[in-house]
């Protein structure tokens, strides 16, 4: 009986990545998710901010149920939060892939408050926006006749708390932590770094219920999202460092 001879060595499979490349992608779904929800996000809000506002009279809140137009309009918006969330959702969950490989024992602190402030806020928006659409949605949808004014504004007032008390928090702590873990991951460079601080401390402390304020938040998910994009790129364009095992070595042994 032969001995039996050594088997060859398997080569690396082709559709193993390293891990440059998967959080170059991870990199690029957070950018591009992130880009998607601040789009969603703007459009929603301007046109639920159609509907009338607190401090509106109740003529204005008459005028408007009674009307057509701008119902729908805030019906549209309306739907489109949902989709702003989900685009949230994964731009949250991409971002946490990246910080997870770029930093494999982050601040148990940070990383924990990320994750239940990004929920926080994704939860808050929904119920928030619901609650000001409710009525025009009620109203163009249901056909149900236009509700007194006080209804509409007891609405308005859950769904301005809801967002702008609440949601807003949510979304600084996040924009808080988020900002931490990418600085000490490197991936963003130090005035970037301050200029986020300053829109999450104005989420965090702000005290307005006007619509545009909250505009501040997709702005973070922006300059975030840019780098985000640039550390994509960086990472794709380092060399593959993943050792040949195919090639024998001097003197004719191959790796084991």
């Amino acid at each position: 009986m032969t001995a039996a001879s050594n088997p060859k060595p398997r080569p690396a499979s082709s559709s193993a990545s390293s891990p440059g490349s998967s959080t170059s992608a991870a990199a690029r779904v957070a950018a591009i998710s992130g880009l998607v929800f601040a789009v969603l996000f703007v459009v929603a809000l301007v046109l639920l901010h159609r509907a009338p506002k607190l401090a509106d009279p109740d003529a204005a809140y008459t005028a408007f149920y009674a009307g057509g137009g701008d119902q729908l309009f805030v019906a549209i918006g309306l739907y489109l939060v949902p989709f702003a969330g989900i685009a949230f959702l994964w731009h949250m969950t991409a971002m946490r892939d990246v910080l997870d490989t770029l930093t494999p024992t982050p601040s148990a602190m940070a990383h924990g408050l990320n994750l239940l402030a990004g929920v926080i806020f994704v939860i808050l928006l929904f119920a928030g926006t619901a609650a000001v659409g409710a009525v025009a949605f009620g109203i163009y949808f249901g056909h149900t006749p236009a509700e007194d004014p006080a209804v509409a504004r007891a609405f308005t007032g859950l769904g301005y708390g809801l967002v702008f008390i609440f949601g807003v928090r949510g979304a600084g702590m996040f924009a808080l932590t988020t900002t931490t873990l990418l600085r000490t991951a490197k991936v963003l460079p130090k005035i970037p770094a301050v200029i986020a601080y300053l829109l999450a401390a104005f989420l965090l402390l702000a005290v307005t219920n006007n619509p545009v304020a909250f505009l501040v938040f997709p702005a973070w998910v922006v300059l975030v999202s840019v780098f985000l994009l640039r550390h994509s790129a960086a990472s794709r364009s380092l060399p593959d460092r993943t050792p040949d095992t195919t090639r024998p070595t001097l003197g004719g042994a191959t790796p084991s």
